[in-house]
């Protein structure tokens, strides 16, 4: 089933109009692989469920926006979910990908590395063929050209999902540049660059970075040229309401990382007061940011990710988009519903609910670089470090066996 795509953005000025056209022809895929699947379109307004089995790939499950309690036709835990949010099963590729096809897709240096851990892929020659791209090859200094070769890879296997996939493809951009915003900016012209030579639209993309000042600050400017982005790393409401005003596409939430940290920690101020009134602070900002979104009109999606049990999807009914974990939703798939049965599924976010939210005026500024950085708290400040480390560590492991391999054979 198709998903339905928004219209095409304005490409930006600074894009050549002379781009050049892949003729190598792209291949099915038909081996495993680690994929990051991300979000379709926008929800189509029914649902669809999917069979969940080890070798199925994130599916997702388009959302309805009907808040009334599930009716009597449903008969699983999962297809009651799912008439409320987006379900994406985080898990692992094998050789069923014509039996449940992804909606769309993430490309990542994580990616990369498992592509090259499986020689049989043929997502492998997509890598092979950035090993052997001329442009690379002539940078005289070594970082630079394992650094092209980088993007060619994760450009070449982006474009190669993007031809698999009906969503969109998120591409990951290089963490070591967090507190870079020109760099950011660069960086994403420069693979936009290198995905429409192989004439992918910018209508199918999206650009990962994290949510630090600097790269909220370059999703903002990239929204505004029509480049669509997807913030992460987002562990505190300013993180949240800072990227719903620079308009990203996407924001996302780590809520068992949120639970985990104020389970283990005291001294964060936003986490503690939460904890004192009994509510769990990783689900809690997920509907103040929610709330905020939809109450302020603000145009994001919200995306929740490191969930670690049923009860947290329940908890988050009608939030975008949820990635869980395969054996929790194996387990929704193989709890059955009655029509008589006492717990009934109810939507917990809605934009109507939102209105009612009160926010304090603290929370309502427009959030500049010294009010966003003294209102993030210890436990934001020590995650987004933490993720910010492993996806530089991940890109470096990338260059090095890179450096190693090249050049491939035949150059």
């Amino acid at each position: 089933m198709a998903v339905s795509l928004p219209s095409s953005s304005p490409l930006p000025a600074s894009l050549p109009s002379n781009l050049l056209t892949r003729s190598r022809l792209l291949s099915p895929l038909s081996h495993a692989l680690q994929l990051k699947c991300l979000l379709a379109g926008e929800p189509a307004g029914r649902t669809r469920s999917f069979s969940l089995r080890s070798s199925s790939l994130r599916v997702g499950a388009f959302a309805a926006d009907s808040s009334s309690a599930v009716g009597s036709e449903l008969s699983t835990e999962l297809d009651a979910v799912s008439r409320f949010s987006e379900i994406v099963p985080d898990t692992v590729v094998f050789d069923d990908f014509e039996r449940f096809p992804p909606t769309a897709a993430t490309v990542s240096s994580s990616l990369l590395l498992g592509i090259c851990s499986l020689p049989d892929t043929k997502f492998r020659s997509a890598i092979e063929t950035a090993l052997a791209d001329s442009e690379c090859y002539e940078q005289d200094d070594p970082n630079d050209r394992l650094s092209c070769f980088c993007d060619k890879a994760l450009v070449n296997v982006g474009a190669d999902l993007a031809r698999l996939v009906p969503g969109r493809v998120s591409t990951e951009v290089d963490a070591r540049l967090a507190f870079d915003a020109h760099g950011i900016v660069r960086k994403v012209h420069r693979l936009l660059r290198l995905y429409y030579e192989l004439e992918v639209p910018s209508e199918r993309l999206l650009f990962k970075i994290p949510s630090t000042w600097q790269g909220i600050e370059a999703a903002k400017l990239l929204e505004s040229e029509g480049i669509q982005t997807h913030l992460t790393f987002v562990y505190s409401f300013p993180q949240a309401a800072a990227a719903a005003q620079a308009g990203a596409s996407v924001i996302q939430i780590f809520v068992g990382r949120i639970r985990d940290w104020s389970r283990n920690h005291t001294g964060d101020p936003e986490l503690d007061a939460i904890c004192r009134k009994g509510e769990d602070p990783g689900l809690e900002l997920v509907a103040k940011a929610y709330n905020y979104i939809h109450k302020y009109g603000h145009k994001s999606k919200l995306m929740v990710a490191a969930i670690r049990n049923k009860q947290d999807i329940f908890s988050l009914l009608g939030v975008d988009y949820m990635i869980a974990p395969l054996k929790i939703l194996q387990s929704l798939k193989e709890s059955i519903t009655y029509p008589d049965e006492k717990y009934s599924f109810v939507r917990k976010l809605s934009p109507s609910s939102a209105m009612p939210y009160n926010f304090s005026q603290e929370e309502l500024v427009n959030w500049d670089q010294a009010s966003f950085s003294s209102a993030m708290g210890p436990a934001s400040k020590e995650l987004l470090a933490a993720g910010l480390e492993g996806f530089a560590n991940q890109t470096k492991r990338v260059e090095e066996l890179f450096g190693k391999i090249w050049p491939p054979p035949n150059v």
